[in-house]
């Protein structure tokens, strides 16, 4: 029987919150390909990123403009198909990388033969005066340092995307050069600060006021850990980071349906839709974006949400939850700018967006929840990896439901004091634990945490 890919069912990706273009490829993909639909869904989510970079920005007040930045992370096990529904979402735009790159070596090749000779001799070939070194236009990067993506951005002020097939090799590359300043780099990109890099032995600085730098790659589920070392869960660091994950744990199994001929033009029309959209530069070559606004209808939606969301931050005690619910208030007007011009790049509006809609901030509200939901159960793999040897011991020990009473006396059993205990079990609500009503609480196991209940004014711990 066919799944319904037009409504959502829990935990999985909203599909049904997306252009129908672009839920009928991503069917079609998982039917005959086995790609996950979370993995496909979100990697065509970083490709759109990319694709609209600063061309347009989204106003949520005077003076408070969001970028379409987005950090995401695939995560699964070995074999679980995390890379080539990846792969697909980034073929458009490594396909317009190549032809860039061919125009650019012709280019430089004319630029050499032109600089070798005299001033008169390149007037008569018909060359300038003065030829300018050719700029290599491109929107994917990989293997780079911070000073080289600064200096790639700095020739493409639409913006650019950092795709890492595994994102650990991302990370653990922080600290090669220098101790901690490219982590510091990255979270200011992700809020498209204002970023100057200096050169050593030159006078040059490459200065860029609207730096649009994606970042999305693959993770496994042993990794996470280490996405987690040092300070990144203190500084805001993993907060920052969207996580895609699927229900299913096991391998997907080849299909004999063939994939329509026509899937991969599909979807390099739609970006190449977006891309066509000219990003505006100044005289400075700074670009302006085009700036799109929300209907009165949907910013009250989006302002009733955020208020359920303070009201959760408010309510929760663990402040590295806290801190992941904070940056979905930036996600959620992200996404809404997304889906609006997502929207019209698969031909759903007859022109350029400049009003985001009530519809849009819905669906980026289903796709913020599906990511809260996919955090939690990353900070549950990560607070259970993490646990000392008696907390670990009383951990496995507490039932899969248990009263404060109960889980004092399992606590007592292994020598860990009543208050100790209750510590314990406050700092790790919504990762390792959820309660269920006042008194009663149940434990969470690595990718299985709930989406958070509604807050009340029984939170805490009694």
């Amino acid at each position: 029987m066919e799944r319904d890919y037009t409504q959502s069912t829990t935990n999985a990706f909203p599909v049904h919150v997306l252009p129908e273009r672009l839920q009928r490829i991503i069917r079609e993909l998982h039917d005959s390909n086995g790609f996950p639909v979370d993995y496909t869904a979100a990697s065509m989510m970083a490709a759109i990123s990319v694709a609209v970079g600063n061309s347009h920005r989204v106003e949520v007040k005077r003076n408070w403009h969001e970028s379409a930045i987005l950090y995401i992370a695939i995560v699964g096990r070995p074999g679980a198909c995390k890379s080539h529904p990846l792969a697909f979402a980034m073929r458009p735009l490594v396909n317009a990388d190549w032809k860039n790159n061919l125009d650019y070596q012709k280019k430089y090749a004319e630029y050499q033969q032109a600089i070798a000779m005299s001033r008169k001799e390149r007037v008569h070939a018909g060359f300038e005066q003065f030829p300018k070194e050719p700029k290599r236009l491109r929107y994917l990067v990989s293997d780079v340092t911070q000073e080289g993506l600064s200096a790639i951005h700095s020739h493409n002020p639409r913006g650019l995307c950092l795709w890492v097939d595994e994102l650990s090799a991302w990370f653990k590359n922080f600290t090669r050069y220098n101790n901690g300043s490219e982590e510091q780099f990255w979270l200011s990109a992700f809020n498209g600060s204002t970023t100057m890099s200096d050169r050593k032995n030159s006078q040059n600085s490459i200065f860029i006021k609207r730096p649009f730098i994606s970042v999305v790659g693959t993770i496994q589920k042993c990794l996470l850990t280490e996405l987690a070392n040092g300070e990144r869960t203190a500084n805001g660091f993993i907060d920052r980071i969207l996580f895609a994950m699927t229900e299913s744990s096991g391998k997907p199994k080849w299909q004999e349906d063939e994939v329509s001929e026509d899937l991969d033009n599909a979807w390099e029309s739609i970006l190449s839709a977006i891309l066509s959209v000219e990003c505006r530069l100044n005289d400075e070559g700074e670009p302006i974006p085009i700036i799109v606004r929300f209907s009165p209808a949907a910013k009250r939606t989006l302002y009733e949400w955020q208020h359920r969301n303070a009201e959760m931050c408010d309510n929760e005690m663990n402040d590295t939850v806290v801190s992941f619910f904070c940056k979905l208030e930036i996600y959620v007007i992200r996404f809404s700018l997304l889906l609006r011009i997502a929207r019209w790049g698969c031909d759903e509006e007859q022109s350029p967006p400049e009003e985001i809609g009530d519809n849009d901030v819905g669906g980026a509200i289903e796709l913020a929840e599906y990511f809260r939901h996919n955090a939690l159960g990353i900070l549950t793999c990560i607070s259970e990896e993490k646990l000392n040897e008696l907390h670990r011991t009383v951990y496995d020990h507490l039932a899969e439901e248990f009263s404060t009473a109960d889980g004092i006396r399992v606590a007592a059993r292994f020598g860990m004091k009543d208050h100790t205990f209750k510590m314990f079990l406050t700092r790790n609500l919504n990762t390792l634990f959820r309660r269920v009503r006042q008194g009663l609480y149940r434990k969470q196991s690595c990718y299985s945490a709930n989406n958070v209940t509604p807050p009340d004014d029984e939170s805490k711990t009694e």
